[in-house]
């Protein structure tokens, strides 16, 4: 979005850009837990060792995935910290307490908001905001890879890079709509998170829903193509098969549940987006589910055949991984601004106080303390607390 140059991003890049890392973080305990011997997990760092033969294995997609985790989370780190750097000297000047200021002072860097700063601010911004989209690309584009370059029936394919890219866009503008819902009521962001956000965050989901659609279907198209017996019975074990419930939910809440968008109503409804951002979350978990179990519960082998059944370890890492997510979450939303301050103040439009008034009924877009207060501004996400500005009045 920042490339793009959409203004509208300023309400929520920040919280985005936290969920982000937190999940990379997430994500990165499961290659180290899938390696068996865990506790030998820097080996897969190319270290100096004594041992001469002893080297990372390139070869294996658990290594792709190390170096794919580390550098994206670096870069989102780095990307979500120099946004955070002017915010910081805003509290640092306004905090009271010895440790706080002292904290902020050394999280801020010296930041002083003087022309220089914020030009070289724009420019590293825009910098890594080029460096981080082809890493998003590339990031799950390497994760995909763990299973397509098996020889897994479903798996070895070459729709998964794309389809594994439009997926985790459409996942995470759902997950970003859950938590800022959310955030907007609890911390009362009315007047900086709209319903022209919500909306616009909604065409996103909806069109990359839609291509996540279009990949389900050219998977079964390949599959017919390829003529070959055992890719073409894997995608019809998944619709007919033991696990078809799985494939029926995944199908409903990716493809069918999003196409509700192109409804007005629907589109501009926080209660609605609320269920269908659960839903859409809910479906992507699905479609995990049918990519892993559906093709290893019955491969090659009529002998191997088996049905899927959890065990404790596996329900209480994925649950305990859900919960570092959130615990970060709350972390963050206690201590960090969750709305990029600096950049919200970049898009405000001056005015006089006695201009016009917002009127009208609240439809929630706004607080209803705002509804009789002057409206000095056109930008979506901008409050109405504007400065006066004569000089700007005729603009």
């Amino acid at each position: 979005l920042l490339l793009f140059r959409q203004k509208w991003r300023t309400s929520i890049n920040r919280a985005a850009e936290a969920m982000t890392i937190f999940a990379v973080i997430c994500a990165a305990m499961f290659p180290v837990l899938h390696m068996g011997r865990p506790w030998l997990a820097f080996y897969v760092f190319p270290l100096q060792n004594t041992l001469g033969s002893l080297w990372a294995n390139f070869n294996s997609p658990l290594l792709w995935d190390v170096f794919a985790i580390s550098t994206y989370f670096t870069v989102s780190l780095v990307f979500w910290y120099t946004g955070l750097v002017p915010d910081f000297a805003t509290i640092r000047d306004r905090a009271k307490g010895p440790i706080a200021k002292v904290s902020y002072s050394l999280l801020s860097m010296g930041w002083k908001g003087s022309a220089k700063h914020w030009s070289r601010y724009e420019t590293v911004s825009l910098i890594l905001a080029g460096v981080s989209t082809p890493l998003v690309l590339s990031v799950h584009t390497i994760v995909s890879m763990d299973f397509a370059t098996s020889v897994v029936p479903g798996w070895h394919t070459t729709i998964f890079p794309p389809y594994f890219v439009a997926g985790a866009i459409f996942s995470g503008f759902a997950m970003v709509l859950t938590l800022m819902l959310i955030t907007r009521i609890v911390f009362r962001l009315e007047d900086y998170i709209t319903l022209e956000h919500i909306a616009l965050m909604n065409k996103i989901m909806m069109v990359t829903g839609s291509i996540v659609g279009v990949a389900y279907i050219t998977e079964f198209f390949i599959a017919w193509y390829s003529q070959v017996e055992y890719e073409q019975y894997c995608f019809i074990n998944r619709a007919t098969g033991p696990y078809w419930w799985a494939y029926l939910m995944m199908m409903s809440c990716n493809v069918l549940s999003p196409q509700m968008v192109w409804f007005r109503r629907i589109r501009y409804s926080i209660t609605m987006t609320f269920i269908l951002s659960i839903i859409v979350n809910i479906g992507m978990w699905f479609e995990r589910f049918v990519i892993i179990v559906s093709s290893l519960h019955r491969d090659y082998l009529p002998s191997s055949w088996a049905m899927f059944s959890p065990t404790v370890i596996d329900v209480g890492v994925y649950v305990g991984t859900i919960g570092l997510f959130f615990t970060l979450f709350l972390l963050f939303a206690k201590f960090f601004p969750v709305i990029n301050m600096a950049e919200v103040k970049s898009v405000l439009k001056y005015g006089v106080d006695n201009g016009p008034t917002y009127g009208g009924s609240n439809n929630g877009s706004q607080s209803s303390s705002r509804l009789a207060s002057p409206a000095p501004y056109s930008t979506p996400g901008v409050p109405a607390s504007a400065p006066v500005n004569y000089d700007k009045q005729n603009d």
